[in-house]
């Protein structure tokens, strides 16, 4: 499973250097840029096994916010990079590739909250962190997936409104007596994973567990043992004494089980003949080495974020990180 993997992510792997060439010259500039690289668990293998640390969305954003280094390269998506920029306004953050999007963030614009908190006065904001700078300096807090239920719990109110991702709000929902009203967004990667196809591999492989992200649809978090955020999956993947997993979420975070764990076995469910393996997010795969070296020769793509818009969604993010 694990070498398939791979296979399919070789054409996002830029060899006009050789790798060990590469690794090395990126190892050197960290050190001249005093420099630390985070990567989130769906990047290319390549790119965790060089990054100072990687994580979740909800780590890597205290990661963001508990760094002594000058230069921050973020290799995941444009939001989370403006995060680290929003609790790092002094340091330098970069991005390997900045056109890395995505579509979840995308579903929300903060003319469209605005107008959502219009139809609701006076109901508070959670926003996930999947959401751009300005929109989080629109909402009273922030969340993450490991964190939603506890974020929601914390603001100890009847009702909330919850952005952008519907799925995620109907899982904390479940788990919370406060009514919230979701956005109709959702991650199109996550869209992908359909119950079929994990019944299939489950049929495949009776012995497996079946462990979900929340931003799956619910007809598949319904067939799943455990819905943990991409974090809650690495933890769980590590402490369970079960040698087989089938796993429902973006499939780099496959790359850093096996590391840590050679002797389990992991599936991911996918349509018969599909051409990849399992729900792949293109954004996650554009940053490479050779992109990550360029970065940190010549200090660009920057991510910059107006003052304006960082303070309200600084705001937003540290009382979300006040939570625990």
């Amino acid at each position: 499973m694990a070498s398939q993997t791979l296979d399919i992510l070789k054409p996002y792997l830029d060899p006009t250097q050789p790798r060990d060439a590469l690794i090395a010259r990126i190892q050197d500039l960290k050190r001249q840029r005093n420099a630390v690289m985070l990567a989130h668990n769906y990047q290319v293998g390549d790119i965790q096994d060089l990054a100072d640390f990687v994580g979740d969305s909800l780590e890597l954003s205290r990661r963001a916010a508990e760094t002594g280094a000058e230069v921050i390269v973020f290799c995941g998506v444009h939001f989370m990079a403006e995060t680290a920029k929003v609790l790092n306004p002094d340091k330098i953050v970069l991005m390997p590739d900045s056109t890395a999007g995505c579509g979840l963030s995308d579903m929300l614009t903060v003319e469209q909250l605005r107008e959502f908190k219009a139809q609701h006065p006076g109901v508070p904001v959670v926003s996930y962190v999947n959401t751009s700078a300005a929109v989080k300096a629109e909402s009273d807090i922030c969340c993450t997936s490991s964190n939603a239920v506890q974020v929601v719990q914390s603001l100890g109110v009847p009702q909330v409104l919850f952005v952008p991702d519907k799925h995620l709000a109907r899982w904390v929902g479940q788990q919370v007596t406060t009514d919230i009203i979701a956005w109709e967004g959702y991650c199109p990667v996550h869209q992908r994973i359909f119950p079929e196809d994990v019944l299939r591999t489950k049929v495949e492989h009776p012995e497996a567990e079946v462990i979900v992200h929340p931003e799956c649809p619910e007809d598949v978090v319904a067939l799943a043992d455990y819905v943990f955020s991409t974090g809650g999956m690495i933890k769980y993947v590590r402490e369970s004494p079960c040698m087989e997993f089938i796993v429902g979420t973006e499939v780099g975070i496959v790359h850093r089980m096996q590391q840590e764990n050679p002797d389990k076995r992991f599936y991911v469910a996918q349509p018969p003949g599909f051409c990849c393996e399992g729900a792949f997010c293109e954004h996650m795969k554009k940053n490479t080495l050779e992109r990550v070296m360029w970065c940190l020769e010549d200090l660009e793509p920057c991510i910059e974020v107006a003052s304006e818009v960082a303070a309200g969604a600084r705001r937003a993010i540290e009382r979300m990180l006040a939570v625990g």
